[in-house]
């Protein structure tokens, strides 16, 4: 794993040791503590992908969702099932099909003969974590039947509108390679995905340890067997969320995302940069990676762990930038290279 935060133990994402934070409350304490161990019980069943693991937790705390990138069977579908177990959560899962309709995401109205009436039937979407197994493969009206539930948290249909499940988070999965019969997500989809994580090839060593867990009888579509269990509820989840709220940015703070935001704009690359949604994205991804690190305030240090994750899929390359190989992440390593970071 590549360009993603590794959760925090005592060092920040840089990989220098980071000051003990000025304050944290015993409650706070207790709930990072929780959520570190979280990344325990999914390494019971998917090894390699700490990065992710983070990634999700912080769209979890910022009440945002996550793109998963990554070439067949790099265990996407896995680390949801396994973070869905160990945060207690409920989890319902989509294969996204060129003939999926939007009614079989959301739910549609059924026609009760006895009852002489229609009935609204749920949808797998009312769930906690939302696997959209291979979204690119659906066309954009079935797409566009998230768009609701991803940024209002709710599914109309038939003039009535019903809340969604709290937490609520859609995790889907993406194969960078094979393009042959997918459907190319449009810009406002993509962008109201907070993060975008990549998930690549396993080295040896790792991949030799997934082969040797399977030698010794391990089954991945039994985690009880596996032994992941719960850490944590959603209660829980929901006052470290609240928690993530109150961490404070500082206005030399908030200028400096939107230096990095406007620097995207204005890129000689880039065709469309990173717009104002993508920049209180990135700071709810600061405010999370913060608060995960027991700072009561967002410092650069935080910001620039999360601008990969948050920008990479907001921003579309010139024609002639793709011919030339510029790829995205290098342009934002680039940005955070030229832009004045605040003292």
């Amino acid at each position: 794993m590549t360009d993603q935060p590794q959760f925090p133990t005592s060092a920040q994402p840089g990989g220098q040791a980071e000051p003990t934070p000025a304050s944290a409350g015993a409650a706070g304490d207790q709930l990072r503590q929780s959520l570190a161990r979280v990344r325990a019980e999914v390494g019971k069943a998917v090894v390699g992908q700490d990065g992710a693991v983070t990634g999700l937790i912080i769209a979890l705390l910022a009440r945002g969702h996550v793109l998963l990138e990554g070439v067949p069977g790099v265990a996407k579908t896995l680390l949801v099932r396994s973070i869905s177990q160990a945060l207690s959560l409920d989890t319902k899962r989509v294969q996204f099909t060129p003939d999926l309709m939007p009614g079989d995401v959301t739910g549609s109205l059924i026609y009760d003969a006895k009852a002489g009436e229609f009935s609204f039937r749920q949808g797998p979407v009312f769930t906690n974590i939302l696997l959209a197994d291979e979204i690119n493969r659906t066309p954009p009206k079935t797409q566009s039947a998230l768009l609701e539930a991803m940024e209002e948290r709710q599914v109309s249909a038939d003039g009535v509108t019903r809340k969604l499940p709290d937490p609520f988070l859609v995790a889907a999965t993406q194969n960078p390679i094979e393009y042959e019969g997918t459907y190319t997500l449009p810009e406002a989809q993509l962008d109201r995905f907070l993060l975008k994580l990549v998930l690549d090839l396993p080295e040896r060593d790792t991949e030799v340890s997934v082969l040797t867990r399977h030698a010794n009888g391990f089954n991945p579509r039994d985690l009880v067997a596996a032994g992941v269990t719960p850490v944590l509820g959603p209660v829980e989840l929901r006052q470290a969320q609240d928690a993530v709220t109150a961490v404070q940015a500082s206005p030399d703070v908030l200028a400096y995302i939107v230096d990095l935001a406007r620097a995207t704009r204005q890129s000689p690359s880039v065709k469309l940069g990173v717009s104002p949604r993508g920049s209180t994205a990135l700071l709810a991804a600061a405010k999370a990676w913060a608060w995960l690190n027991g700072y009561p305030g967002v410092t650069p240090d935080h910001v620039q762990a999360m601008v990969l994750p948050v920008m990479r899929h907001r921003i579309q390359l010139r024609p002639e930038a793709e011919l030339e190989g510029v790829s995205v992440d290098a342009i934002l390593r680039s940005i955070l290279t030229q832009v004045r970071v605040p003292l």
